[in-house]
């Protein structure tokens, strides 16, 4: 029935979101989902060209980079993303991902993320470790992350919908700056104080 897997994969999906009303989230994981996936690249993905054109527009993308577990993400990448997606993705950040090799455990900072993405991108899903309480610091760092990228002021995306400042006495970068060691320095204060109140409660 279609010429092409993408074709037909865009085809259920928008079916699928018209018939649940057009909501206002709905995400699609493509096949090719990271660089490392696309033959020969993204911009040059015939998979992704068709997706492109096919999807409806408010159906977003997930991304998680240029490999399934991406060290590092740029502007540059993403911006090459959206042009042949026709549409900012939305990451699905697998940086602490631990349930393909349950016995390794990620407790360092959120890092590798270039400064300013917050623009080119729809949003951000975070893919944790299956250990919950492993998930403090990455799930604080990336709270320092995001603060610093709102920075100290409004400014305004490429939609012209205005993004909130933060708060002015909240903790962590404001002025647009981001340093993983000191995100993971206020993290582990903040854990310290968490596992001290849990031990004082169960003590009770």
């Amino acid at each position: 029935v279609f010429a092409s897997l993408a074709q037909a994969q865009a085809s259920v999906a928008n079916e699928v979101y018209q018939e649940l009303g057009q909501p206002s989230v709905f995400l699609f994981c493509p096949t090719e989902y990271c660089s490392s996936l696309c033959s020969p690249s993204p911009s040059r993905s015939c998979y992704l060209l068709t997706l492109g054109q096919e999807l409806l527009p408010a159906i977003r993308v997930i991304w998680t980079g240029p490999k399934v577990v991406s060290q590092e993400l740029s502007a540059t990448l993403l911006e090459e993303v959206e042009g042949v997606l026709r549409r900012r993705p939305v990451i699905w950040d697998n940086l602490y991902a631990n349930d393909y090799d349950c016995r390794r455990v990620f407790l360092g900072p959120y890092t590798g993320r270039a400064p300013g993405l917050m623009p080119k991108l729809h949003g951000l899903l975070l893919n944790p470790n299956c250990e919950l309480q492993a998930n403090f610091i990455p799930i604080h760092t990336l709270g320092s992350w995001f603060r610093s990228e709102l920075g100290s002021c409004a400014r305004t995306d490429r939609t012209g919908m205005e993004i909130a400042a933060a708060p002015e006495n909240s903790q962590g970068p404001q002025d647009g700056s981001y340093s993983p060691q000191e995100a993971l320095e206020l993290a582990l204060l903040d854990w310290v104080t968490e596992i001290n109140q849990q031990a004082l409660e169960s003590g009770r």
